[in-house]
């Protein structure tokens, strides 16, 4: 990260090729795994009938992408187009009350949808914690939340509540958990910023308004309340030049990432695979590393899509929605790893940053870090899986900071002081390689199994050393190599400071001395909330 060193353009050619033929060489082995065994009695609930003009299969084992857009795809597109509609209406008749239009239509639908019961329901808990916010205690705060969100997530509590919503809507329990888990959400960050405010209280309005925005409530982004009010309040409703473009450039670029997966279902079953332990250890390493990586890769375009359209129904309301997350591609940081951008600025504002402060002292980054993956651990529910999760993302965050304060120590910021920038470039991506292998390897524990997590490791590690070991690493190498050159090119448009071009063959790159410091040590300073690893 920041390192502005080019690297010869047939180093980078070379680095091109190799990915690219790695990467279609695992995708034609998944490709025949799945094609030779789509009858597995294993597949039968998860691979279904597909496209009929296709001839194949399609993987279905994603209940939420199919639930987005195959089965419950009209319902969606009929709530989120009436909200759009009605929202035009009152941004073109009365602006001022737009914000009160959007509470309006979101209880409907939410009452349409799930019934009076948990709407009660919903406003219960809204209200329990706009009364505490008015003691503006910051810690009291954090503990009602705390424990009314572990009321959805521990038994006898869930069930309890969910009984107050009745029904066969197949639908109803995914809304009821994510509806009532984001509520809680957004009554912290409102009773949180109440504690903040210095002249009286924002009003329990503000927090209805804020809650039953309908595009985010079931399924996020968060937003935090302070960036909400103001927005969703602000009369001045012109758009840039060129803003409306964008959005409808935006909207079609998510219609067609949804194609070109649904597509990719049908000839890779990359979700249902790893379901199936006895299929996966008579595979090449190399399907399984592949595997192992696509699945991060899909999980990624899953957030990025599903967030990317609620992200732009809010911007046609004139909101700045959180940012979709990193591609998983793209990252070799734990500090800049999570899936969900909303969740991960919450927990940097309330937690991480709040408790780290500049970050530059171990213990009290040690401390941030413990609470702020023991809340992220919450809020995905409790569990062993998620507990070795949030341990080892916690432990690579800080380890990552050690190891960077370790090496701005003498002899070492030296030694980078002696060799030449292109070098430096390549020594660092060579630590990073195995960095991103743990980011994968740690993320896949949540995403899939903990025996699929362990097969992975074992045969990256253990059984495929030393040849798989060292060519998957290699591949890697190239991959963050050209990483760290697209951000160079990415540095050379946001940086008024010229960057030097990439470098000729034979000609040797000028040293600067102010990229002394290693990748991981940028992470080290003062934390920006959108770069900062929470989930």
């Amino acid at each position: 990260m920041g390192v502005k060193a080019a690297l010869p353009r047939y180093e980078l050619y070379f680095y091109n090729v190799v990915l690219c033929t790695a990467m279609l060489w695992a995708a034609r082995w998944i490709f025949d795994v799945s094609s030779s065994n789509s009858n597995r009695k294993t597949f039968k609930t998860s691979v279904q009938p597909g496209w009929y003009y296709s001839g194949r299969k399609m993987d279905t084992a994603d209940v939420e992408w199919m639930m987005w857009f195959s089965t419950f795809r009209e319902h969606v597109i009929f709530a989120l187009s009436g909200h759009v509609i009605f929202a035009k209406i009152c941004s073109l008749l009365a602006p001022q009350y737009r914000s009160l239009v959007f509470m309006v239509y979101g209880m409907l639908a939410v009452f349409t949808s799930m019934g009076w019961a948990y709407v009660t329901l919903i406003l219960s808990h809204c209200v329990l914690l706009y009364s505490i916010s008015l003691v503006k205690l910051r810690w009291l705060c954090f503990v009602a939340g705390l424990t009314t969100l572990a009321t959805f997530k521990m038994e006898p509590f869930i069930s309890w509540q969910a009984g107050f919503v009745t029904g066969s809507f197949e639908l109803r329990p995914l809304l009821f958990y994510g509806g009532c888990g984001f509520t809680i959400m957004r009554c912290m960050s409102f009773a949180l910023e109440n504690c903040e405010k210095k002249d009286g209280n924002y009003s329990i309005l503000e927090l209805l308004k804020y809650n039953f925005y309908l595009p985010f409530f079931y399924f996020g982004p968060i937003m935090t309340f302070d960036k909400f009010y103001i927005q969703a309040n602000n009369p001045n409703l012109t758009r840039k030049d060129g803003e409306m473009w964008n959005i409808c450039l935006q909207g079609l670029l998510h219609l067609g990432v949804i194609m070109i997966v649904a597509v990719l279902l049908h000839f890779m079953y990359i979700l249902t695979i790893p379901s199936d332990m006895k299929l996966l250890k008579n595979i090449s390493d190399w399907a399984l590393v592949g595997l192992a990586y696509l699945n991060l890769v899909y999980d990624w375009v899953k957030a990025a899509v599903m967030f990317g359209v609620i992200n732009t129904i809010s911007r046609l309301d004139h909101l700045d929605p959180p940012k979709p997350p990193k591609c998983i591609t793209m990252l070799y940081v734990f500090s800049e790893t999570h899936f969900d951008r909303g969740i991960n600025d919450f927990l940097c504002k309330y937690v991480y940053n709040y408790l780290g402060g500049k970050h530059d002292n171990v213990l009290d980054e040690l401390i941030a870090s413990l609470c702020t993956f023991g809340i992220a651990a919450l809020w995905l529910g409790p569990g062993w899986v998620v507990f070795i999760w949030a341990f080892l993302n916690c432990f690579g965050r800080n380890f990552e900071l050690w190891t960077a304060q370790f090496f701005t120590m003498e002899p070492f910021i030296s030694i980078e002081m002696a060799i030449s920038e292109s070098m430096s470039r390549r020594i660092r991506a060579v630590f990073n390689t195995f960095n991103f292998w743990t980011i994968v390897l740690y993320n896949v524990l949540a995403l899939n199994s903990l025996e699929f997590a362990k097969l992975v490791a074992k045969r990256l590690l253990l059984k495929g050393f030393p040849f798989t070991t060292i060519t998957v690493m290699f591949v890697t190498y190239c991959l963050i190599q050209l990483i760290k050159e697209r951000e160079r090119r990415q540095a050379l448009i946001d940086d008024p400071d010229p960057i030097p071009p990439p470098a000729p063959a034979s000609a040797p790159t000028p040293k600067d001395p102010s990229t002394t410091q290693t990748d991981a040590a940028a992470a080290a300073q003062p934390v920006d909330p959108n770069k900062q690893k929470a989930e």
